[in-house]
């Protein structure tokens, strides 16, 4: 038994991570803060279909509360810090409150990390720090020194200050780059949900660029995997940080994305096009070489299965609101 706290455990990486550690026999607290960047009600429904578990326990918390966390955390405990403001083109317009969020937050976290004695953390980031202009595809000793997104800006700092503070406080920390995660329980901002919504009521879909760009979709599922592997990995890590990829390996350009959800849904797509927006990348794929030989990690669902899976979970959740 591992005793775990997972911070932005109500979200939609946390709570399947929740479920997977306490299946697995852990003992987890879950904190989130609710932020309104969407609705709270979704974060309730996650909570709810994670159920009340035995070995789970769950507490409304800022994580920008060190004073209220580090009661929370004891030597053995394991930190998965997932919580963050997400979303590229959401931080072009709150630069400040994302910086506050994934770097402030990030330093309190670990500030009470440090006053409880923890020394194994498991750091959620995004492929996002690559930029535009890292070779494809992405391995973790790329530079990663141009982000193109406050959001990437502030994923990457964060990444930065934990690296920093591992040698002074003795953290043995795996920082993981997630790469565009989908699935069930997935935000209602993110572009898959956010088309199936537009698809069940008969509204275009408004696509930006030309169609070409390609994102490493990575079903949720996958993630969590890679998220337990170094969960473990920590126990007989050195101390500092290392990073991992964490992802699908299976680049799907944007029309094929399209053309897949419509059709697992059985609706035919309209689509709208517009110029690319600021903060979005043409591409992204990950390496993952040394994920696979240190963590273990070897994602196994293809976009068709995962796609069919997040319709079945969609249309569940939608004819619930009708």
């Amino acid at each position: 038994m591992t005793r775990v706290l997972v911070t932005g455990a109500a979200g939609f990486i946390g709570s399947h991570l929740v479920e997977a550690l306490v299946a697995r026999g852990d003992e987890v607290t879950g904190i989130d803060n609710f932020d309104p960047f969407y609705p709270r009600a979704a974060k309730e429904r996650n909570l709810r279909e994670v159920g009340d578990r035995p070995g789970f326990r769950f507490r409304e918390l800022d994580m920008l509360d060190a004073d209220a966390l580090a009661p929370l955390l004891t030597p053995d405990t394991v930190l998965v810090h997932l919580a963050a403001k997400a979303g590229v083109r959401p931080s072009i317009a709150d630069p400040i409150g994302y910086a506050r969020a994934n770097v402030t937050g990030t330093a309190t976290v670990m500030e009470a990390a440090r006053r409880a004695g923890v020394t194994r953390v498991v750091f959620g980031s995004s492929s996002s720090v690559y930029g535009d202009a890292t070779p494809i595809p992405f391995r973790e000793d790329a530079p990663a020194l141009a982000p193109v997104s406050p959001y990437a800006a502030t994923k990457r700092a964060a990444e930065l200050l934990l690296a920093a503070l591992a040698p002074l406080h003795g953290f043995r920390a795996a920082s993981l780059r997630f790469f565009t995660v989908y699935g069930p329980r997935q935000r209602p901002d993110l572009a898959i949900h956010a088309f199936a919504r537009r698809l069940a009521e008969g509204r275009p879909l408004t696509l930006y660029g030309d169609g070409s760009q390609s994102r490493d979709y990575t079903y949720f599922a996958d993630i969590v995997r890679g998220v337990l592997a170094a969960v473990d990995w920590t126990a007989a890590a050195p101390v500092g940080v290392d990073i991992f990829n964490v992802g699908g390996a299976r680049p799907v350009p944007l029309r094929t994305l399209v053309s897949t959800l419509a059709g697992a849904m059985g609706i035919e797509a309209r689509v709208e096009w517009a110029p690319m927006q600021p903060g979005d990348v043409q591409r992204t794929c990950a390496d993952l070489e040394k994920s696979h030989r240190v963590l273990g990690y070897d994602p196994s669902t293809s976009l068709d299965e995962g796609i069919g899976r997040f319709v079945t979970w969609f249309r569940g959740t939608y004819a619930e609101k009708r």
